[in-house]
């Protein structure tokens, strides 16, 4: 059945492509000869320049509405991406929200305060040599129209079709487009189509630039497993990783309830260490769900053989694939714990020959801290990734 679906969905995708003025690419092409076109495709190389990386966030998007010119100047500054660069990063996945940019668009002179300012960001990060990564990073309310109807996708695609334009003539060694973050899309269908349009559409402004493409809901892993490459060469394939959840998300108040009254919870796990923590959740179903990450065992050797399923699924397709996110919110995991799960996160990654980008570079996730005017790493943080809190 899910078969069916997939070609009728993908029929109509290609409709909507014709009705938007984009030439589709015949889904027998996609990845046609692998393992001859594998070597030539410029994504296996570009993906050189995504090994190390670190997200630009809560900045040019997640920032309530909040994005004054004083604001954008001050919150990551010059300072700020050249010290990217010394500790060691290679790139900048920098989250955008989308509406600005549908402001942009809709601008009669062409020209925005909200552009202005991320053109200023995207030179300075190429002016020291870092790699950057145009990340579409819209609000949910942007995202659930998408779920159904046209009119939307065709809104999104034009949307995507001007920036792309915009950035054309950006090196598209050290330029990336990332179509949209964690879609929260439920049908994978239906977004691996919508997906399809965008790239079609970017490809026709910015032939040469690399895309980044996803998996629908959240961007997980599981996501991407389920996915079908598009109908496109020149793609690298991105997922999220933040299990195990409980630890990643102690005390985090936007998500699932149950990490919301997690304090010090330990990693690695084990069903005696995560016993006397139970009493910490309000309900059987919250004790569940932290007895489960007890009996998971979460250890380095777990990481790394749930990492190697993202590896084997690049084989699997011959794509390039690469973490766009993994992190520990710091508020509330013990410290050398914390850089215990990002070492052997980063660790795993590189083993399976993926890049990564840490969430993120100074907010609740941060590898550094701001205080009084004085931007300082944290050195352990800095360690476990593999990087060098001098700069050396």
């Amino acid at each position: 059945m899910a078969r069916i679906f997939y070609r009728r969905t993908t029929l109509l995708t290609f409709i909507s492509l014709f009705s938007m003025g984009i030439s589709p690419i015949p889904l027998a092409t996609a990845q046609s000869s692998p393992q001859v076109a594998a070597p030539l495709d410029p994504a296996f190389l570009r993906a050189q320049h995504l090994r190390h990386g670190i997200n630009a966030s809560i900045w040019f998007a997640q920032a309530s509405g909040n994005y004054s010119v004083e604001r954008l100047r001050t919150f990551t500054t010059a300072d700020d991406i050249a010290l990217m660069a010394k500790l060691g990063f290679d790139h900048v996945r920098l989250s955008i929200d989308a509406d600005p940019l549908l402001d942009w668009q809709r601008a009669s002179s062409g020209v925005t305060p909200f552009m202005t300012e991320l053109d200023r960001v995207v030179h300075t990060i190429l002016d020291n040599h870092l790699a950057v990564i145009i990340d579409v990073h819209p609000e949910s309310k942007f995202k659930a129209p998408l779920k159904q109807g046209t009119g939307s996708v065709q809104q999104f695609t034009f949307l995507w079709r001007a920036l792309a334009n915009h950035f054309a003539g950006s090196d598209p060694e050290f330029v990336f487009f990332e179509i949209m973050n964690e879609p929260e899309q439920e049908d994978p269908y239906r977004w691996q189509g919508i997906e399809s349009v965008v790239g079609a559409a970017i490809r026709q402004v910015a032939p040469r630039h690399t895309i980044l493409v996803a998996g629908a809901h959240w961007s997980s892993l599981e996501d991407l497993l389920a996915l079908e490459p598009i109908a496109l060469t020149n793609v690298i394939y991105t997922f999220h990783d933040y299990e195990p959840f409980p630890f990643t998300h102690q005390g985090a108040t936007w998500t699932s309830p149950e990490v919301q009254p997690l304090r010090a919870i330990p990693y690695p796990s084990t069903p005696a260490d995560i016993a006397p923590k139970l009493e910490q959740e309000p309900d059987l179903s919250g004790e569940y769900f932290l007895n489960q990450y007890g009996l998971g065992r979460w250890d380095a050797s777990r990481v790394e053989s749930t990492i190697a399923f993202a590896a084997r699924w690049a084989a699997l397709h011959h794509v390039p694939v690469y973490c766009g996110e993994f992190g520990v919110l710091r508020y509330y995991a013990p410290p050398e714990m914390r850089a215990q799960w990002l070492h052997d996160m980063r660790v795993a990654l590189e083993r399976n020959n993926i890049g990564w980008a840490m969430w993120d570079y100074q907010t609740n996730f941060g590898i550094v801290t701001k205080k009084d005017g004085v931007t300082t790493p944290d050195a352990a943080i800095v360690k476990a990734l593999g990087l060098s809190a001098s700069g050396s």
